[in-house]
């Protein structure tokens, strides 16, 4: 038996009636802002989404399962455009991403990756050297003398060998068939999408999965895996959001989860860095080493940092998808630019927030002389729209540089 509980990304609470285990379960993930017992209703749970979209199931021993489903307000097609660009804004700039007809988002991301994935076979499996070791009756490749002593003691054969295989069985191929079967193990979902994804694990049966709890092996862009760049994007985009794993009670949870506030931000960084490269300077997306205190025991991680003449800073920049306010900009966001000014010498600093929230406005600062921006980026509009406003708001940023600072 298994039942369905929909909420909204942000939405009201809802009280909804779930067995025992399943609610304790919920409020030990933490995946929903609030979970608890509702004190009016025995049987009943409160929960509210938050910031997570998606779909998760659990299921109790026995064979119940609940699904949870978080749908977020802003369109599926737009928030795939988001994660897409974010990941290559090259290859995702004209904004076409498949969805077909599904109208949530667990099965609408699942038709993108599979389609994505159908483009990057269409042309067969990438090939590439893999560095092979193996116990081999004949020697090939190059013979490696301290694991024949300690494992053959001494014995002529087998031989343990290193060697360079020619193979499909290459970190890029891995990564898509780590995906597929992540995708495939998921309930939500549905036939269609699955059985595609079944066809393009096919393709690729003769690659070997990356090991579950295992550090995923990093791949690097080149000439010759261009055609794979999408779909390796999407790919890692699976691996990163899956969430599988056994909670109090012998409960499992399964299922694929985003979050909306660090897609907002990776998009809005990267829509930045992007429309900085016509200005030259230098894009820093998560800059490192800034600290506030001379003694530099305060670190500072400001989103976007943007470095002018002689690699000075010239502009720094925090995205904020989500306040934490019903009215207005919250208090403490300013209070963190204020500090990513004063550590890195700059007269202005700028928030970013998803339009909904508040007006646009700045604020001067008294006695420092500094201007703090506060700035809404309209997510619900075309991609060419949404770029085209990021540009704008990059030229509004530059125009606040001093001469001396630009490049």
């Amino acid at each position: 038996m298994t039942s369905d509980v929909p909420l909204v990304e942000h939405g009201p609470a809802r009280s909804v009636r779930l067995p025992d285990a399943v609610g304790r379960a919920l409020v030990a993930s933490r995946i929903l802002e609030e979970a608890g017992p509702d004190p009016y209703e025995p049987g009943t749970w409160r929960l509210r989404a938050g910031s997570r979209v998606g779909a998760v199931t659990l299921t109790v021993p026995g064979g119940e399962a609940v699904t949870v489903r978080i749908t977020p307000k802003v369109p599926i097609p737009r928030l795939l455009f988001l994660l897409g660009y974010s990941s290559d804004p090259r290859s995702w700039r004209d904004g076409v991403v498949d969805v077909a007809a599904h109208d949530d988002l667990l099965p609408a991301f699942a038709h993108a990756v599979e389609r994505q994935i159908d483009r990057a076979l269409r042309q067969g499996l990438l090939q590439g050297y893999r560095t092979a070791e193996e116990s081999s009756p004949v020697v090939r490749g190059r013979f490696r003398e301290a694991e024949q002593i300690r494992r053959r003691f001494g014995m002529p054969v087998p031989a343990e060998v290193t060697y360079d295989e020619f193979t499909t069985d290459i970190t890029e191929n891995r990564i898509l068939r780590t995906a597929v079967d992540r995708l495939l193990r998921l309930p939500a979902v549905p036939r269609t999408v699955r059985t595609r994804l079944m066809h393009q694990r096919s393709r690729l049966a003769d690659v070997t999965p990356l090991p579950r709890g295992h550090t995923r092996p990093a791949w690097r862009p080149t000439r010759l895996n261009t055609r794979y760049h999408a779909a390796l994007h999407l790919a890692e985009t699976v691996l990163r959001g899956a969430s599988a794993e056994h909670l109090p009670g012998q409960l499992r949870m399964d299922g694929f989860l985003f979050d909306m506030n660090s897609v907002y931000e990776d998009f809005v960084c990267t829509a930045l860095r992007e429309a900085m490269r016509a200005f030259g300077g230098r894009s820093v997306l998560q800059a490192r080493n800034i600290h506030m205190d001379e003694g530099e025991s305060i670190r500072l991680r400001p989103d976007f940092v943007w470095y002018g003449e002689t690699d000075t800073p010239a502009i720094v920049a925090d995205a904020k998808y989500k306040t934490r306010r019903k009215r207005g900009f919250p208090n403490e966001d300013l209070y963190q630019l204020l500090a990513y000014c004063t550590a890195l010498g700059l007269p202005e600093g700028h928030l970013v927030y998803a339009k909904g929230n508040a007006p646009h406005t700045s604020h001067h600062v008294r006695h420092a002389g500094t201007i703090l921006h506060q700035h809404a980026v309209e997510l619900d509009q075309q991609p060419t729209g949404l770029l085209a406003e990021i540009d704008g708001l990059a030229r509004h940023m530059l125009g606040s540089v001093p001469v001396e600072r630009l490049p």
